[in-house]
């Protein structure tokens, strides 16, 4: 059985090292804010339990739209390639950003 051309047809050209950084570091950023939410939920039902302060249903609402925006744009990331790629991971960053400039830093 010979494998002369196997796959030559499926295959394509990798992205570049800095879009291939890119998505790496906009992966683990969407990870963070996958985590993040979890806390902030977490923190938010342990508070009303115990009336404690935290935060509201206006943060994690926020962070719960962020985080479905974050995985969407990292999954298109994930599955493009080139520009594409490169914009769904800058568009991880910049939501991320708005997230904690809103909620973290104001």
């Amino acid at each position: 059985m010979s494998l002369d051309g196997f796959g030559a047809e499926s295959r394509r050209r990798s992205d570049s090292w800095a879009v291939r950084a890119l998505r790496g570091l906009s992966g683990v950023v969407a990870g963070g804010v996958v985590v993040l939410t979890a806390v902030v939920a977490g923190v938010a039902y342990l508070s009303s339990d115990r009336d404690f302060p935290g935060p509201g249903r206006e943060s994690v609402a926020a962070h719960v739209v962020a985080t479905v925006l974050v995985v969407i744009a990292q999954v298109v990331a994930d599955r493009r390639r080139g520009a594409a790629a490169a914009l769904a991971s800058a568009a991880v960053l910049v939501v991320t950003g708005l997230l904690l400039w809103t909620q973290w830093w104001m």
